[in-house]
């Protein structure tokens, strides 16, 4: 399996949907990644024509926020928190053992796609550390024994 290819006719409806304005860039970068769970870089150039402004500008936007993605990402998203609260409580060991289970290392997706692993540095959840987020779930105080559980309850 590989990552979803951008539709030149979703773009453009997305595009379409906001009346091309540019000032929307924001919002239209999002509707995508939101589709695709990244900016393909097709869809990038296709945003740049579509709203009449410079590459560049796309690009920089794209790139800001931390939010955004230009790989392709997996299915389901773990946000695996490392502040200090949870770090204190084991999120080393809980990252660790996802790592194991899954085979990659943070900021990769799985072969198939099915999990991205991104670490973040607090979630304001400190009570309920170590935190995992899976497409925005949150699982507290978890344990590596539980890992693997976790992780099987997706599809």
């Amino acid at each position: 399996m590989t990552a979803t290819k951008p539709s030149q006719q979703k773009i453009t409806s997305i595009l379409d949907s906001y009346e091309r304005d540019k000032g929307m860039l924001v919002a239209i970068l999002q509707d995508i990644q939101a589709e695709y769970n990244y900016l393909p870089k097709e869809s990038l150039g296709q945003i740049s024509e579509g709203l009449d402004i410079p590459m560049t500008q796309v690009y920089s936007v794209a790139t800001f926020f931390k939010a955004f993605s230009l790989k392709p990402r997996g299915r389901h998203i773990i946000n695996v928190c490392l502040g200090t609260a949870c770090h204190v409580r084991g999120a080393g060991r809980v990252l660790d053992e996802i790592g194991r289970q899954l085979d990659i290392k943070p900021g990769e997706s799985t072969e198939d796609f099915k999990f991205t692993m991104e670490t973040v540095n607090c979630v304001g959840a400190c009570a309920l550390g170590p935190i995992v987020i899976i497409d925005g779930k949150y699982s507290g105080q978890m344990k590596t024994d539980r890992v693997k559980t976790l992780l099987e309850s997706y599809d």
